[in-house]
């Protein structure tokens, strides 16, 4: 039998022994208050998170992949970090996986027994052709998911980078990738649900990592997401805004100099500040590897 009572994830939170006699203001107040120490964990552990920003920048300016694997919250907070870059970054929906154990279905609904499965990740892995270019990071709040440690353990085998996030020190998966992150957020105020801190903890780190990594590749320029795509009317006044933002330009400047572009952000506010014409502003873009400072340091 699995002893979780090593465990600080499902350990008894002590202030939270009368919660079911607390009132809604009460709940949310302790809640509030307990979301804290998920703030606080991830700042102890922001050298590492640094160095796995290091690795997933690597990996996209090779031409590999992050690829997120886990099960549970876990997992789902993967497949939600993936499936939010191509809109936020114009990357194609390849660059960022997220792999969750049972499949697409388990996103909305539990599949018994796949996180205990010791060959279905590895299975996945080779059906997306993993490289030793790609940086794999698994996610398990408890550290022990069988899935996600024999994922990493075949990624390992590849050759590519592997980081485990969990929030249990000494973790299985810390010890199985080659850098652990591991924020100990404490018991929970519902024992044992993960979804709650700890997941909370996760998805922080998540949006460091897919955040830093894309601004490393260009994704941004100054603090503005250049990259994003006009997929539906919001969209395509946010990307007025930021050209207007980028360059101090109007708004009828800024429709023009996007039509040219062909909806590209990036080449229009190179063109805008530039005065140059679409084609010098993909050349140069191209020519500074997608990034709107260097490039505009050729003219």
């Amino acid at each position: 039998m699995i002893d979780l009572s090593i465990l600080t994830t499902e350990a008894r939170n002590p202030d939270t022994i009368n919660l079911d006699e607390m009132n809604p203001l009460e709940i949310a107040s302790i809640m509030n208050q307990e979301d804290e120490n998920a703030v606080k964990a991830v700042k102890e552990v922001l050298p590492q998170v640094g160095t796995a920003i290091e690795w997933a920048t690597e990996s996209l300016r090779e031409g590999g992949r992050i690829i997120y694997i886990g099960a549970g919250t876990s997992g789902r907070l993967g497949v939600l970090d993936a499936v939010e870059c191509p809109p936020t970054f114009g990357v194609p929906r390849e660059m960022v996986v997220g792999l969750i154990a049972g499949g697409e279905k388990a996103f909305v609904e539990a599949v018994e027994g796949a996180e205990d499965s010791e060959t279905l990740c590895e299975e996945e892995l080779r059906a997306i052709n993993l490289t030793s270019k790609d940086i794999v990071i698994g996610l398990a709040a408890s550290g022990r998911t069988p899935y996600v440690i024999h994922g990493l353990d075949y990624a390992n085998q590849t050759g590519c980078h592997t980081v485990a996030i969990a929030c249990n020190k000494e973790s299985d998966i810390g010890k199985t990738a080659k850098l652990a992150i591991e924020p100990v957020t404490g018991p929970e105020v519902l024992t044992g649900s993960t979804r709650l801190k700890a997941g909370t903890a996760q998805k922080m780190i998540l949006n460091m990592i897919s955040t830093g990594s894309m601004v490393g590749i260009g994704k941004a320029y100054e603090n503005l997401m250049v990259d994003v795509k006009q997929s539906n009317e919001k969209l395509v006044v946010r990307s007025q805004n930021i050209l207007m933002t980028a360059t101090g330009c109007s708004r009828e400047e800024a429709k023009e100099a996007l039509n040219q572009a062909e909806g590209h952000v990036k080449t229009a506010v190179i063109m805008v500040l530039s005065g140059c014409g679409p084609d010098e502003a993909r050349q140069k873009l191209s020519q500074a590897g997608g990034k709107i400072r260097k490039a505009l340091k050729f003219f």
